[in-house]
């Protein structure tokens, strides 16, 4: 009997240490989705690789409306976040002290994922990696494709 409650005892105290440390994990993941191609993960700023999404200012247009594309662009990222937890291979640092990164939720790329639906671009400038995703949002007019447009670069370069 003794030694049943002893079992019971440890087995009870490992479940709550387990609880405890998941928990404080749970809590201290802290994501802010800044722009199409910006996050704090954790309270470090994460530049996407690769890829360019609009400024938040960016208007495009389609059918005589006005659209705001970078607006557009990150509230795509904050749907596919969603809850999900968000696991980055950083990559190193830009001139901004920004950590580079390729951001993924579960296993997706979320740069991929931007530019395939084409609310961003390839960044051929720095990579040659997601041209394929590019190239498949293009020919079926998905997003920006199927608008009238400014790169973004270009509009950064006017304004």
């Amino acid at each position: 009997m003794y030694l049943n409650k002893i079992n019971l005892f440890l087995v009870i105290s490992v479940c709550l240490v387990i609880f405890f440390l998941t928990y404080n994990d749970v809590k201290s993941f802290e994501i802010k989705i800044i722009d199409g191609d910006t996050i704090h993960l954790d309270g470090e700023k994460i530049r996407f690789t690769g890829i360019d999404t609009p400024e938040l200012s960016q208007e495009c247009s389609k059918n005589n409306e006005t659209i705001l594309c970078g607006v557009e662009a990150r509230n795509l990222l904050i749907k596919k976040i969603g809850k999900n937890e968000v696991k980055c291979v950083r990559e190193g640092k830009d001139q901004y002290k920004r950590t580079l990164a390729e951001c993924f939720v579960n296993n997706l790329s979320l740069s991929s994922y931007l530019v395939r639906k084409g609310y961003a671009f390839a960044y051929r400038k720095y990579s040659k990696k997601f041209i394929e995703d590019e190239d498949y949002a293009r020919l079926n007019n998905l997003g920006m494709w199927s608008m009238k447009f400014e790169y973004p670069w270009d509009y950064r370069k006017k304004n």
